[in-house]
């Protein structure tokens, strides 16, 4: 067998053992608790031409969650913004041995589920199906990687379901306009400046040429990470990868985008004109990348300004102000940036500079005046839950392994994460609040109701008679 092998791990409890146990822990003092992390299990292969498998055998039930890990997303793009989520569209059209959305059927008529998505780092092409089903999605897989058919007629036609989709996830979505100009904003200077989907033009303009280019460059084996997790047998699983895979040819280079994330020199604003009946605030401020050591503490800042309806600006804005319908964000970790940004509906009949001064005076506050104990006390434990939820499935725990491996290059134990997450103080939280949300080095953009004529002809008026 033509791969070399490297064992990271090897513990004995079954996913489902190690869920339980962990969900009883978190009842038990931090310092007691000790949790089975089925990741002790994570094995690692890499065949000669560099494809790369990570696989987790899980024998309590009769599923495996298979995902194909393509380490190219929007971040990639060179000349035509959206190319890489347009493959993901074009991954379902067929082969030279399989008719467009053949894969897709063959996998539901099996009780298998099948689902793709692209990410600014990304593409991840991923099947839940039952045990006897793995051979047939790891030869399907492999022969889309192979023998994809990129025709003209294949690239018109999802050309227009991804100009449509377009339209309804950002053009018609004011909320999609939004986040799309404020992460413009955020990073002008850097690949994660465009949208995923694209910009309108270029997905008209792409060409057959930059399609087959990026495909052959970006979907090399050198490229790829499968994990698989589950029912299974490992060796059998590498050594059908190995003959399915083994022959692809590498790329003899793999080309990133050299743009840098430009630290902003005070505050950036955009204003989006759209028929809305309650006007939409966001706000982003530059955070670290994925694996950053302020990651916990920003996480934790995050649970306590945003998160749910028990977060600080939920409880100012909608409550005790009834300035806003919502008040919600998060920290958003990619590969190379983060971002940490909050989003406010205003209510109808107030102006949105109303709620824009409450939302930055919770910022504030919290930079200057710190935070309580409790509250990062409960902000740790929803952290913990969600981390331990995880495990729950196998697709959970494949994602969670993918991302990992692929954005940082590790797979970090599960028990030194929450043990992290317990480390974080009310001093880390203030100290990242005032570190990364300078209102100097923010972005800020308001969504609100075109002018209408009458006032605009009115302001003319006005400046033509001063």
């Amino acid at each position: 067998m033509a791969f070399k092998h490297r064992l990271f791990w090897f513990f004995r409890f079954s996913q489902r053992v190690g869920l339980i146990v962990a969900l009883a822990v978190l009842m038990v003092p931090p310092a007691l608790a000790e949790l089975a992390d089925p990741v002790d299990r994570l094995e690692m292969f890499e065949l000669d031409n560099g494809l790369r498998v990570l696989t987790i055998e899980d024998h309590s039930t009769p599923v495996v969650a298979f995902q194909m890990w393509v380490h190219a997303g929007s971040k990639d793009e060179s000349f035509h913004t959206g190319i890489a989520h347009l493959f993901e569209h074009m991954m379902f059209k067929g082969s030279e041995n399989i008719g467009e959305e053949e894969h897709a059927r063959l996998i539901g008529a099996r009780g298998g589920r099948i689902n793709a998505y692209t990410s600014r780092d990304v593409t991840v092409y991923h099947e839940d199906v039952t045990s006897e089903s793995l051979p047939l999605v790891i030869d399907l897989e492999a022969e889309r990687v192979a023998r994809l058919d990129i025709s003209q007629e294949n690239l018109d036609d999802e050309r227009e379901v991804v100009l449509e989709e377009r339209r309804l996830r950002i053009d018609d979505n004011p909320g999609g306009l939004a986040f799309e100009a404020l992460a413009a904003l955020s990073f002008q200077a850097h690949p994660y400046h465009w949208p995923v989907i694209g910009w309108r033009a270029d997905i008209e303009a792409v060409t057959l040429e930059a399609c087959r280019r990026f495909f052959d460059t970006y979907y090399s084996p050198n490229n790829i990470t499968i994990v698989i997790v589950g029912d299974f047998d490992t060796r059998q699983a590498v050594e059908q990868i190995e003959q399915a895979f083994g022959g692809l040819e590498p790329a003899a280079e793999i080309p990133r985008n050299p743009g840098q994330v430009v630290p902003l020199r005070g505050e950036r604003r955009s204003v989006i004109h759209y028929d809305v009946q309650a006007p939409l605030l966001y706000a982003a401020w530059h955070a670290p990348a994925t694996g950053h050591p302020d990651a916990d503490a920003l996480d934790v800042t995050s649970q306590i300004l945003s998160a749910g309806r028990s977060s600080r600006l939920y409880r100012a804005l909608v409550y005790d102000r009834e300035e806003a319908l919502y008040a919600q964000g998060g920290y958003w970790e990619m590969q190379e940036a983060g971002l940490f940004f909050g989003v406010a509906g205003v209510r109808p009949g107030v102006e949105i500079g109303t709620v824009e001064e409450g939302f930055f005076q919770e910022v504030e506050r919290l930079r200057t005046e710190g935070v309580e104990e409790a509250e990062v006390a409960k902000a740790k434990r929803q952290l913990e839950v969600s981390l331990v939820n995880g495990l729950s499935t196998a697709h959970a725990l494949a994602s969670r392994v993918g991302r990992e491996s692929v954005l940082t290059g590790r797979v970090r134990p599960l028990q030194e994460r929450l043990e992290a997450i317990r480390a974080v103080t009310a001093e880390d939280v203030q100290r990242v609040a005032q570190t990364y949300l300078d209102p100097e080095r923010r972005s800020v953009v308001h969504v609100v109701p075109p002018v209408a004529e009458a006032q605009l002809e009115s302001e003319e008026q006005k400046r033509g008679g001063e």
